[in-house]
């Protein structure tokens, strides 16, 4: 695959409660905001809300199936955190090419979530080492 500056790719994830729970289980990270429905009523927030990374994982999908694909390795992500994800919310996570070093294979990327009210949830900067071209 060619990679172009202006390259886009993006996926769609509903975020479920289990999807919360499994990341949960995986990472170790068991905040009761994330988890517990009592607790996250007394936040500001007023419900459960995604970890921050499980929403970040949905870029790392983007990159490892579509852009640039089967093969990328991460070198770096930054990320900001706009607003909560929660439970049931739509995210879409979108790349797009900001530069690439053809020579090294080294690809950045503009990284944006955002939710089903096209509210940014999510954005930053991840820099990969893209696979050989075939």
């Amino acid at each position: 695959m060619t990679i172009k500056i202006g390259d886009t790719a993006s996926r769609v994830r509903t975020i479920s409660g289990q999807d919360i729970d499994l990341f949960a289980q995986a990472c170790g990270d068991t905040n009761p905001i994330h988890l517990d429905d009592a607790y996250a009523a007394t936040t500001p927030f007023g419900r459960r809300i995604a970890h921050g990374m499980l929403t970040a994982s949905l870029v790392s999908a983007v990159l490892a199936n579509d852009l640039p694909g089967a093969g990328t390795v991460y070198l770096g992500q930054d990320l900001k955190f706009k607003a909560p994800v929660f439970v049931d919310d739509t995210i879409t996570a979108t790349v797009e090419c900001i530069a690439y070093r053809e020579d090294k294979r080294i690809a950045t990327f503009k990284t944006t979530c955002t939710n089903q009210d096209a509210k940014v949830v999510l954005e930053g900067e991840a820099v990969v080492l893209a696979p050989k071209a075939e």
